[in-house]
């Protein structure tokens, strides 16, 4: 029979000593199955036991029994040995707190504000001994210092714009007022800069406890996988943002309810990440709670009061309101005023208010025909506007990035129209009067049905070819000009300035350089002639535009970005993926033609010249000569130089062009090389060759005075645009580039 090994019951029977081995004779065991079964086990001779069962093992190494003094002096060895986390090589804290047990003494920051390289955003003021005694330990202020991981990877300009944003969002630049604008152009780091302020407002503040409980980022649906992925970039999986990028009306409805019901001091997923049309789509949900910050990625859609979108995010229940965009003036003052409305309600006035104050005595200023007074008065508002923006909106240019990226040399190269075309452009200007028209004031449907007709033909003719088909206004008697047996089904680039250009600097850069090659263009119709020329030539190429899903955006973006990727080219509809995506595989693009936006073509020109680009940068901007792309590009000048007034604060911007001049679109110039050129005045060329420094000695102010101009190759800096020149010379070249700024020879 077995018997109980245990010490407890070995000590009984001992000590029952003969009593317990009579009662050990009398005794039987149960009659239980576990009972019969080892008994049926035995008879039989079969056992089922499994081997590895092993019997108990009496215990030998029994305590000694011990007096008192020996006893005490064995526990306080025990107790004298600090606790060890029984991990090797173990580092960190040794679990000194108690649960459940609050601790004692003042209340400290989250991060230590002396280390070397901390980001302090707030520092409580420094109390004397007396006020020490008196002051309620329990509600003292602490230091809020940006957690280090994020500190340790900020560049100068990026910790100064953190700290800028935070006293915004905490009213401390402008009292009662939590908004501002992070106006910083393209490859700045904004977005770090905002998933910094996030981070903290989460985590942190003066009172010891978090300021926020949720924040929420709308962007373009192309970013926001984007955004996804840079929170997990930088933050290393500290925080688990939602991101909505698709799914059924009933399936993001759940989501979003799940999520603005979530409060506490650790919300499970504190961000979340739209798009501007899901945002519009299911505001109704967003608007049942609150939020602490709301970020608006690509600011600039909001420039309209008047839309579904600005309303619905305006309607928001949040005081802190951030708007990202690297341009915000586009078209006019009164979209920029729309911009600070919405970050800071009445700061600026009602919109009559402004239009009457700043917007008018402005733009009267600007004008090239203003007369001395209205200048003056322009500048005095000007000025005025400066000093109460400036409160709420930070902006520094790209000239920071030349410390960290290599040189990006922007160049604008007019292409001569080919003959085809020059007889297509005169032969439309002939039949449509658009003209009359626009002198009288008048926009009408067929006006700017023109205005897209001739900007499609300066692309290429066969973008025009079906309406020379169906005969339509302005284009009767137009098949006549096409050569005999033209078809559309392949493209043809010896019919267009622009597209030989194109095929010249593409060919030179396959066979001499491993260099990636970005297309952009407001017409997917031109992506679809790009993809007959790639398929001719046998480039391997990707295409990104409206039609895509957003989820495959993303992943076409990072497979082409790989060092590995075999694909040449990259194909971009302006209007689908223009803002924030991050091209970095690529160093050359191509602009194909120009929008009336200025904004859209920056945007899309800073894909390729950001974090993480390792080589030299080249923006060739495509214009056809004397035709309305230059007006177009004339229009943006314009715009451009306001926006250097109002928000980079530039002096002395060269008024280029008066009104009247802008409403010249339906003219064709056959004898200049550039018309733009022509207007600007440029005081660097002489006779046609670029003079340096210009022949009257002064210093050129203006962006477009900074251009070089020639009409022979020994201007090319470029090799690709050298070889072109040598295979055909069609095109006028004009540049600009960062080299020059930085005064490298």
């Amino acid at each position: 029979q077995r018997r109980s090994l245990a010490p407890s019951q070995l000590a009984k029977r001992k000590a029952g000593d003969g009593d317990e081995e009579e009662e050990e004779e009398d005794w039987q065991p149960p009659t239980g199955r576990k009972r019969q079964k080892a008994a049926a086990e035995t008879e039989s001779g079969e056992c089922y036991r499994s081997p590895f069962r092993k019997p108990l093992a009496q215990l030998t190494n029994r305590p000694h029994c011990l007096d008192s003094s020996q006893h005490e002096a064995f526990i306080r060895s025990i107790l004298s040995k600090p606790f060890k986390v029984p991990i090797p090589n173990y580092k960190g804290p040794l679990g000194l707190r108690s649960l459940g047990v609050k601790r004692a003494g003042l209340r400290g920051p989250l991060h230590d504000p002396f280390e070397e390289g901390a980001l302090v955003l707030y520092e409580p003021p420094v109390l004397s001994a007396h006020d020490q005694l008196k002051i309620d330990k329990d509600k003292a202020p602490v230091h809020v210092v940006v957690d280090p991981v994020l500190s340790r990877v900020l560049r100068p300009h990026q910790r100064e714009g953190v700290k800028f944003l935070w006293d915004c969002v905490t009213s401390r630049r402008i009292p009662g007022s939590h908004g501002c604008i992070m106006a910083d152009e393209m490859g700045l780091g904004k977005t770090l800069q905002c998933i910094t302020l996030m981070w903290t407002l989460l985590r942190q503040s003066p009172d010891c406890k978090p300021e926020i409980e949720k924040a929420v980022v709308v962007s373009p649906s192309s970013l926001v996988r984007n955004w996804y992925n840079e929170v997990e970039k930088w933050l290393g999986g500290r925080i688990q943002p939602l991101a909505i990028d698709g799914g059924s009306k009933e399936e993001i409805d759940r989501k979003l309810a799940g999520f603005m019901s979530q409060h506490g001091l650790r919300v499970p997923s504190p961000i979340l990440i739209i798009s501007y049309e899901t945002f519009r789509l299911h505001a109704e949900v967003l608007q049942k709670g609150s939020v602490g910050l709301v970020i608006c990625d690509e600011g600039h859609r909001l420039k309209n009061s008047e839309n579904q979108t600005y309303q619905a995010l305006n309607s928001l229940n949040t005081p802190r309101r951030v708007l990202i965009s690297g341009t915000p003036i586009q078209n006019d003052l009164l979209e920029y005023f729309s911009l600070v409305h919405f970050v800071n309600s009445g700061i600026l006035g009602t919109a009559q208010e402004f239009k009457r104050h700043f917007e008018i005595p402005i733009l009267k200023g600007r004008d090239a025909d203003a007369s001395e007074a209205e200048r003056h008065k322009g500048e005095e508002r000007l000025k005025e506007l400066i000093s109460i923006v400036n409160r709420c909106l930070i902006r520094r240019t790209s000239d920071i990035l030349s410390k960290y990226l290599p040189v990006k040399i922007e160049q604008v190269v007019c292409c001569r129209l080919t003959p085809l075309q020059t007889e297509l452009y005169k032969n439309f200007l002939k039949q449509a009067k658009p003209v009359e028209e626009l002198k009288e004031g008048k926009i009408s449907v067929s006006s700017l049905s023109s205005i897209t007709s001739l900007k499609k033909l300066c692309n290429h003719p066969a973008l025009i070819y079906e309406k020379c088909v169906e005969e339509e206004e302005g284009f009767m008697g137009a098949l006549g000009l096409f050569p005999s047996g033209y078809s559309t089904k392949s493209v043809e680039p010896q019919l267009s300035g622009k597209m030989l250009v194109l095929d010249y600097i593409l060919a030179v850069t396959k066979s001499t350089s491993n260099d990636k090659v970005v297309l952009v263009s407001n017409y997917t119709q031109t992506l679809d002639l790009f993809e007959k020329l790639c398929r001719s030539r046998r480039y391997l190429y990707v295409r990104l535009d409206g039609t895509m899903s957003i989820k495959k955006r993303a992943k076409i973006v990072e497979r082409f970005n790989s060092p590995s990727s075999p694909e040449f080219i990259f194909m971009l509809s302006s209007k689908a993926g223009g803002c924030g995506l991050n091209l970095i595989g690529a160093n050359r693009l191509v602009m194909f033609d120009p929008d009336w936006n200025p904004a859209n073509d920056e945007q899309a020109m800073a894909r390729v010249w950001r974090d993480g680009q390792k080589k030299m940068c080249y923006i060739y901007r495509l214009l056809s000569t004397g035709t309305i792309e230059e007006k177009i590009f004339q229009r943006q000048t314009h715009k451009k130089a306001l926006s250097s007034c109002v928000v980079d604060e530039e002096q002395d911007v060269e008024r280029h062009f008066s009104l009247g001049e802008l409403k010249e679109l339906f003219t064709l110039n056959e004898t200049t090389t550039s018309d733009t050129h022509d207007k600007i005045k440029c005081r660097r060329c002489v006779n046609g060759h670029q003079v340096r420094p210009p022949p009257d000695g002064s210093d050129c102010t203006s962006d477009l005075s900074q251009w070089q101009h020639c009409a022979d190759r020994r201007g090319l800096q470029d090799s690709v645009l050298k070889a072109a020149w040598d295979a055909a010379v069609t095109f006028t070249f004009h540049h600009h580039s960062h080299e020059e700024q930085r005064g490298i020879p």
